[in-house]
């Protein structure tokens, strides 16, 4: 065959559907009668466009009735074994000019870690954590990879513009380019000593000779390359050589040859070699034409020379829709011809646009969508987003209608059950078995996966139970106490077992180390379910990959770097699922979204940020920097989204969606949408918004309005009313001010729990307070004794016990010298237990202190840690504790006691300028003095038995309701007010 005159360039528009065209033109184009496409070679830009390609296939000899079909063979060029993949091309190679092997990328992330921290040191920069030299690593790999794509050399750094650029900058730019450059040339040198190249240097490699061999000695087979748009230069060039082979083509999606002259100049120069700067600043990089305009200068080809694509694809849309397409994304001085456009050049019919309140009701009415797609025969439908969160809604929302969809962008290993094992692991050895990463762990449901797994959860729930509260000390050693509460003392011996080794020691270790301790430890909890599935195998893969190359490149990490250094590493781990979705629903990211057609596709999240993403900045190299250099700069990737988009508006039909807030806030629509509302006109905008779809999304989910639930009132039985072991007098006081409050705790037995790793609150507060002025009083040592004891007993946390401990004593030590000050009077009862008949009901209670005054008289003195009642919660009768104590006292309820007593006071340890100390204050229910509320001391008792008696009258021997919230004007707790439905019956909306 004779040689062409030209590069074979062709564009398939936007409307014509990208795989599906490009398998309808080939197979007539190269299909032989007796080999099918078996001796053509399609390049392709990734794994995921073979599949897509693959699919093409089939739907075309489908769609034809071809009973077999000998698929072509596709080579991907972002493979690092091109030169295998591409076979015959370089069979001739000898063994002294073969090309070196590539890097292995983790052995390159470790060592280049390494280097930050010994050139670091030589350019006397502050020291880092082994987690902070690995995360900089990472975006020092990054960098050289952007450069060595561009093929720039790294001396290039010090040219007189580049230079010029970097004295514009901070000084923090300046020393980071210097800390690039020194890593950059240890490692550079590292490489020479172990005859390897970079990946990315290599894949360049590969392409120059790939490109010279073809050119040499031109293949036999045709050569195709469909589908690529990254304008690399080595790979520009090679595309370049397959455009000019006898039997070769390149195949651009969606480059748009109806744009006038004018406007494409306006793009810029796109990487010029001739200008100044490749990259000027006022290049229209964020127009998705602009990198096809790059990719055609760098291999020196005029739009001119393209050609139109002879085919069109089963899903296509209508050809007015690629010239609407274009009128879209005008540049900026071209975009004032809006004004005077006809209405062939922006109608965009079968676009709708849906603008939903929040990203829940986004994917609600995506869902729906979705479903409805379905009841269509044949008809295929695909969700486009680079929100994962919204994607992941998706899903779950289909799953309503048993529709399973999966999302082909995959989820990052760190979110994957077999990931969060992993994770969870590092965190508990970095806190030493804290309380939240421990439970989560325990309860994980991957452990003690299988038949046992029941008894395990059973044992895991009551040890949580006993667990919650404020944190405990570091370690294992304190927790088998409370699993000896919790009576699964047995069972935390095994779990012990399996986490010493992490926990126990909590010196810095080798990397490769830990990942051995984390294996172990994840295979003894969940078993060999640990790696049994997708994500289990990525698992396995990422943890002997990282460490078998830590073991060569040692990395001592402290417990607390190991969790974060993990999750970044984890995150750049993609886990996709296996084959069995829905075949006709499709979930795609925007990578995996290109080149394939639907007959519905749904662009959603369609707001700045997410589409396009926000333009991640270089920390190493600045902007003006990379510009200098010839490196497009952050906002490159905007155009690749543009690109993105606007390749998925030619299909048949097209939904735009985005909601108006998000997590964070109020939400700014992208600007890519609002380009489509200025194009269609406002009229044509209220034509094309869907608000029927948005009214059903939420009424799906939005019941029949229910009556206001009424105000509770329950009605115990006699049995149920009249406790077996009696009243408590801090139950009389719940009773009276809420008796709903009452009977949900002590009748139907509900308690509050209190939260895992939770603040100190008042009860632990009042226990502790408590058990340290008993022993105080008993004389079993002094207040700084008793309270190391008894810290040390409730095993708390060291911070905790520093944060309390101060503030505690200082308010114990008020006591002390408040007994001081006052001689003659003396304890005769501390935290004693007293009680007394009342209607043949038993009256219970515990003093916290009795007094014995120097008149003779009694005094009962209740502790309090906060504020103590006011006097009109008392005279209420709300708060009679300690008038009910009295009563109790004046029955003889208390052993070695006689007589009414006479004082009542609250001692309260709250903070008080006046005080000694600066904590301890004490105050009377009694009508003493100047005080405005309260009850006079001699009807203190008399009113307060009143109180009692008519509370056991009404609620415990008669049959008066348990009303919710009885007296609204009384304090009380929210602890209840779910269970009672408060929010509703007193009229209110329930929050959110």
């Amino acid at each position: 065959m004779a040689e062409r005159a030209g590069p074979q360039v062709y564009s398939i528009a936007a409307h014509r559907g990208f795989a599906d065209a490009l398998v309808a033109g080939l197979v007539p184009r190269y299909a032989d009668p007796d080999f099918g496409l078996a001796r053509l070679t399609l390049l392709l830009p990734s794994a995921r466009a073979a599949r897509t390609v693959s699919e093409a296939f089939v739907r075309h000899a489908g769609a034809s009735g071809t009973p077999g079909l000998l698929m072509p063979r596709m080579v991907m060029v972002g493979d690092l074994d091109l030169d295998e993949a591409l076979g015959p091309l370089f069979d001739s190679l000898g063994a002294g000019a073969a090309i070196p092997p590539a890097a292995d990328p983790t052995r390159r992330w470790l060592r280049l870690a390494q280097f930050v921290e010994i050139a670091g040191g030589e350019l006397g920069r502050q020291p880092l954590t082994a987690g902070a030299r690995l995360r900089l690593a990472q975006d020092i790999a990054a960098s050289m990879d952007r450069l060595l794509v561009e093929e720039i050399d790294l001396e290039d750094l010090w040219q007189d513009r580049v230079l010029g650029a970097l004295q514009d900058n901070a000084e923090h730019w300046r020393e980071n380019t210097k800390l690039f450059y020194a890593v950059t040339k240890m490692w550079q040198a590292e490489l020479a000593a172990r005859g390897e190249l970079d990946a990315a240097a290599r894949r360049n490699l590969l392409f120059r000779e790939a490109a010279r061999r073809m050119r040499e000695n031109p293949p036999a087979t045709p050569y195709v390359a469909a589908g690529v748009t990254s304008a690399a230069p080595a790979l520009a060039r090679l595309l370049r050589t397959v455009s000019e082979l006898p039997q070769g083509a390149v195949i651009l999606p969606d480059l748009d040859l109806s744009m006038s002259d004018a406007v494409w100049d306006e793009l810029g120069g796109a990487g010029d070699a001739e200008a100044e700067t490749p990259f000027a600043r006022g290049d229209a990089v964020t127009h998705p034409q602009y990198h096809l305009k790059l990719l055609l200068n760098r291999m020196g080809v005029a739009r001119a020379e393209v050609q139109p694509w002879h085919r069109a694809g089963l899903g296509k849309g209508p050809p007015e829709r690629s010239h609407a397409i274009s009128s879209l994304f005008l540049p900026p001085e071209a975009s004032k011809a809006w004004v005077d456009l006809p209405a062939s050049r922006r109608r965009m019919a079968g676009v709708r646009l849906v603008e939903a309140a929040n990203p829940e009701e986004e994917a609600q009415a995506v869902a729906l969508l979705v479903r409805e797609a379905l009841e269509v025969p044949e008809k295929r439908v695909a969700v486009v987003t680079p929100d994962r969160g919204l994607a992941a809604r998706v899903v779950q929302h289909l799953r309503r209608w048993n529709v399973s969809a999966d999302d082909s962008a995959g989820r990052p290993l760190s979110q994957t059950a077999a990931g969060r094992v992993a994770l969870l692991l590092a965190e508990v050895a970095a806190e030493r078995a804290a309380p939240v990463p421990l439970i989560a762990l325990l309860e994980h449901p991957l452990a003690a996966f299988g038949e046992g797994r029941p008894d395990w959860l059973d044992a895991a729930r009551a040890f949580e139970l006993e667990l919650r509260g404020p944190r405990k000390e570091p370690g294992l050693e304190p927790l088998r106490v409370v699993a000896e509460e919790a009576k699964v003392a047995d069972w935390w011996q095994g779990v012990e077992a399996i986490l010493a080794p992490l926990v126990e020691e909590v010196e810095a270790r080798g990397l490769a180390n830990w990942l051995d301790l984390l294996a172990a430890a994840g295979e003894a909890l969940c078993g060999t379910e640990l790696w049994a599935r997708e994500d289990g195998r990525a698992l396995a893969a990422f943890i002997e990959d990282l460490r078998l190359q830590a073991r060569e490149v040692p990395v001592a990490l402290e417990p607390a770097d190991l969790p974060p250094v993990l999750r970044d590493a984890m995150d750049q781990v993609a886990v996709r699922p296996p084959y069995g979705g829905h075949p006709r629903v499709a979930i795609y990211g925007l990578l995996e979204a290109r080149m394939t057609r639907a007959d519905l596709v749904i662009c959603a999240g369609l707001n700045e940020g997410t589409w396009p993403p926000t333009p991640s900045v270089d920390p190493l190299l600045a902007p003006g920097v990379l510009r200098a250099l010839g490196v497009p700069g952050a906002d490159f990737r905007i155009g690749l989204s543009a690109h993105d988009l606007a390749g998925a508006l030619g299909a048949p039909e097209v939904v735009l969606s985005r909601a108006r807030r998000e997590v964070s806030g109020p939400a700014i629509a992208s600007r890519f949408l609002l380009r489509v509302r200025a194009l269609l006109g406002q009229h044509m905008t209220e034509e094309a918004s869907d608000r029927a779809l948005v009214t059903l999304a939420r009424a799906i989910d939005d019941p029949a309005p229910v009556p206001p639930h009424p105000q509770p009132c329950v009605v115990p039985s006699a049995e149920q009313r009249l406790p077996s072991k009696g009243i408590s007098v801090t139950a009389l006081d719940r009773l009276r001010s809420d008796p709903y409050e009452y009977y949900a705790a002590k009748i139907l037995r509900l308690g509050e729990l209190d939260g895992v790793d939770a603040d100190p609150g008042p009860a632990w507060q009042g226990s502790l307070a408590h058990a340290i002025l008993e022993d105080w009083h008993k004389e079993k040592g002094t207040l700084e004794e008793l309270a190391d004891r008894h810290l040390e007993e409730l095993s708390a946390h060291p911070l905790l016990s520093a944060l309390w401990r101060p503030r505690l004593l200082r308010a114990l030590e008020w006591v002390a010298l408040s007994l001081d000050e006052q001689p003659g009077r003396e304890p005769v009862a501390v935290e004693a237990w007293g009680e007394m008949q009342a209607k043949g009901v038993r009256v219970f209670g515990k003093a916290d202190r009795i007094d014995r005054m120097p008149g003779g008289g009694l005094a009962v003195v209740d502790y309090k840690t906060g504020a103590p009642p006011s006097g009109a919660e008392v005279e209420a009768g709300y708060a009679l504790q300690l008038g009910t104590i009295g009563l109790i006292a004046r029955a003889g309820g208390f052993e070695g006691l006689q007589g009414a007593p006479e004082t009542f006071e609250y001692w309260s340890l709250g903070r008080d300028a006046k005080s000694a100390t600066g904590f301890g204050y004490v105050t009377t229910p009694l009508l003493e003095g100047n005080k405005r509320t309260g009850i006079p001391p001699a009807e203190f008792l008399p009113e307060t038995e009143r109180y009692l008696l008519g509370a056991l009258d009404a609620w415990i021997l008669g049959n008066e309701p348990f009303v919710a919230r009885l007296n609204p004007d009384a304090p009380g707790y929210s602890t209840y007010d779910q269970l009672m439905r408060l929010a509703e019956w007193q009229g209110r909306e329930a929050e959110a």
